[in-house]
């Protein structure tokens, strides 16, 4: 299973439309659009799931840098929640 970010989505993309993105190069498990807590607004990044690594490698190569919409989309794979906190900045109080 490999679990893959797709971010610089624009705000009004749903899961739905980034399932049809990812569809075509193979199996998806889920997607999970992340949303702000106090708005519900999508914050312009989400998590796709796929259960096959060869198809999530084509999906990422295929997809990475392509125009949706106006913004290029910038896939990777995802990095594991504790690697995440350790690169990400300090949040002000």
């Amino acid at each position: 299973m490999k679990n893959i970010y797709v971010g610089n989505l624009d705000f009004a993309t749903t899961e739905a439309q980034v399932r049809d993105l990812f569809e075509p190069h193979g199996s998806v498990q889920t997607v999970t659009l992340v949303r702000d807590r106090e708005t519900g607004n999508s914050r312009g990044f989400a998590f796709v799931e796929m259960p096959s690594d060869g198809e999530a490698e084509t999906a990422m190569n295929a997809l990475n840098g392509m125009l949706c919409g106006d913004r290029s989309l910038k896939i990777s794979e995802a990095l594991p929640k504790g690697d995440r906190a350790a690169r990400s900045p300090q949040r002000r109080s």
